[in-house]
């Protein structure tokens, strides 16, 4: 059987034309740095155990602050940074500003505390969970800062409280679409907000120990679980769910083979996927996943990229996208329509012109719009684009996700022969 080739794929390629805010409408490529969701900045490495903002020490100065204390050994202990989450959704302000549309919602300890006086959740260490940390060289500041995720589902009074200071608990998806791509800052803080809220959701939906049923209880500043039994005290870590996503290629007639799902948007098409199965290869998961949904026969498998993708289901808090190109050794397709609703092979042209950025500009704008109008308190149930005019122009007869996506960028490698 043919293996897995590696093939180094770079997200920068094509240049981008741009006005000052938007991208234009084209079906050119978008510049990444990393794909969305990778590329977290204050978790690029762990700091030692003995240096003061590594989750161990950090740990230990949150259990002292809890306890009222201010004095410290070290001389100068590293500030918190606490970021709220609700139901999976991170709390996150809007700038009012066309370029950089959204911004995180962090809350210095002191201020967190203040926020959660009188509310229904009763601040402890186990329900804080350790982010990352940046030196004070990094984050220009005096002191370094140590960053924490919290879920205070239970706090109904704080969306109120909150939103008197115009900050709103909003979905990841929805700050995902309204990004500007063309950001630093802003991809980092989507990076930050989707490491967190799948920690948190894992945090959630690990609450026993698989092997005995006790209670499980956070370990290493949330890194970790334990189970509280003393003959069992088996550790359990964030759990990662690796995902296959593949765009097969007819590489005789350059076609390549895109599927459609009951749960898409109208006219939006995208690669096949599937997760990996116990005791499978990847190129087996893609050569099996393709043949069951497709009836497709794959050969050779292609290595592109990865991505995690922290938006899915709760139960499943942080999936690893994994993606190839899938070379078909047969053509005639036989869709499995209790998984998808269709599947069609498409020439590279319609596969380009399917790129509509102005899809994607549509769907940028929207969001930031409605991430802007929730912050501001606009009253829930009312339609938050009632009142926002985008230029519809001409509808593409179909388009691919965006550049959020690691399919969009596959479809994008594959169209440009990047």
């Amino acid at each position: 059987m043919p293996t897995l080739v590696s093939k180094s794929i770079s997200y920068l390629k094509p240049l981008i034309s741009r006005t000052p805010n938007y991208y234009f409408s084209t079906t050119m490529s978008i510049t990444l740095k990393s794909p969305v969701f990778a590329g977290n900045p204050i978790r690029s490495k762990t700091p030692k155990s003995s240096d003061p903002f590594s989750p161990t020490s950090a740990f230990q100065t949150l259990k002292l602050l809890l306890s009222g204390q201010t004095h410290f050994q070290d001389p100068s202990p590293p500030k918190f940074k606490v970021l709220p989450f609700i139901k999976g959704r991170p709390l996150a302000g809007s700038t009012g500003d066309l370029v950089k549309k959204w911004h995180l919602g962090w809350l210095s300890f002191g201020d967190f505390k203040d926020v959660l006086e009188g509310s229904e959740v009763k601040l402890t260490h186990d329900l804080l969970v350790y982010l990352g940390c940046k030196s004070k060289e990094e984050e220009e500041e005096e002191d370094s800062v140590v960053y924490w995720a919290i879920d205070v589902s239970e706090g109904v009074s704080l969306v109120e409280k909150l939103g008197s200071k115009e900050f709103s608990f909003v979905e990841l998806r929805t700050l995902m679409v309204a990004t500007d791509w063309a950001d630093d800052s802003a991809m980092g803080d989507l990076a930050i907000a989707g490491h967190a809220r799948a920690l948190l959701e894992w945090h959630n939906a690990s609450q026993f120990c698989g092997s005995c049923g006790e209670m499980l209880v956070p370990a290493e500043a949330g890194r970790k679980k334990q189970c509280i039994k003393d003959s069992c005290k088996k550790r359990v870590y964030p759990r990662v769910d690796p995902v296959v996503i593949m765009l097969v290629i007819d590489k005789e007639n350059d076609r390549a083979l895109l599927s459609k799902q009951s749960r898409f948007v109208p006219r939006m098409w995208s690669c096949l996927a599937g997760f990996l199965e116990p005791g499978e290869s990847l190129e087996e998961a893609v050569r099996r996943e393709t043949w069951e949904e497709t009836g497709i026969e794959v050969g050779e498998v292609v290595y592109h990229s990865s991505q995690p993708w922290p938006v899915g289901p709760s139960s499943m808090p942080c999936q690893l996208m994994i993606g190839f190109f899938a070379y078909a050794t047969s053509l005639e397709i036989n869709v499995d329509k209790s998984e998808l609703e269709d599947a069609k092979w498409h020439s590279r042209e319609d596969v380009k012109n399917a790129l509509t950025f102005s899809e994607y500009e549509k769907a940028q704008k929207t969001s930031a719009y409605k991430v802007d109008q929730m912050c501001k308190g606009v009253e829930k149930g009312q339609n938050l684009a009632s009142d926002f005019n985008v230029e519809s122009g001409e509808l593409a007869p179909m388009f691919v996700p965006g550049p959020y996506a690691i399919a969009h960028h596959l479809i994008s490698s594959w169209v440009h022969q990047v």
